[in-house]
């Protein structure tokens, strides 16, 4: 159930005011991959489609282009990632996780952004200049990956230790 609305939480987190690149949505989907259920890995995307159609269209009325497809296969790569971490959910694995989680984003959006657009020359130079010009979005990203990634796996350990702090309460309530 949490994984439901940790996706859930990260989809309404878009549309709110937030720096861009910091967003909760690649830690619900590495979550989901590691606690959800297989059977609906593909309600996440689904989600995040719905919303970026809305937001893309609605909200800043620009055009889609082919270059969002990436984005949505990347999503589904991240929730392929997340499955891995079912059965092991060491911390090297997590940290592993995270940082293929924030790199692979850059490295993969900031190339399919200048594929599909004017905005840099379609050279070497300009793809690197692409990249450069992202690099602070790749900083917010990366501390926003691991806030997000840590508080989301760390809120089942919380939760238990929480249930486990109310039931020897009450023991000692009903032993008084």
């Amino acid at each position: 159930m949490l994984a439901y609305l940790f996706v859930v939480l990260a989809v309404a987190f878009r549309f709110i005011p937030h720096p861009w690149g910091f967003t909760p949505v690649p830690a619900s989907f590495l979550f989901f991959g590691a606690k959800g259920s297989r059977r609906m890995l593909w309600l996440p995307v689904a989600l995040v489609m719905i919303s970026d159609i809305v937001l893309t269209k609605l909200v800043y009325k620009v055009p889609m282009r082919w270059d969002q497809w990436v984005t949505w296969a990347w999503y589904a790569g991240i929730l392929w990632l997340g499955t891995t971490l079912k059965n092991n959910r060491k911390p090297v694995r997590m940290v592993l996780a995270w940082l293929t989680t924030s790199v692979s984003f850059f490295v993969i959006s900031n190339l399919a952004v200048w594929a599909a657009n004017n905005l840099y020359p379609h050279t070497l130079a300009g793809l690197m200049m692409s990249y450069t010009i992202g690099l602070p979005h790749f900083q917010r990203t990366v501390s926003g990956d691991l806030l997000f990634t840590s508080l989301m796996f760390a809120t089942p350990f919380a939760l238990r230790w929480l249930a486990g702090a109310f039931e020897k309460d009450s023991d000692h309530i009903a032993a008084a």
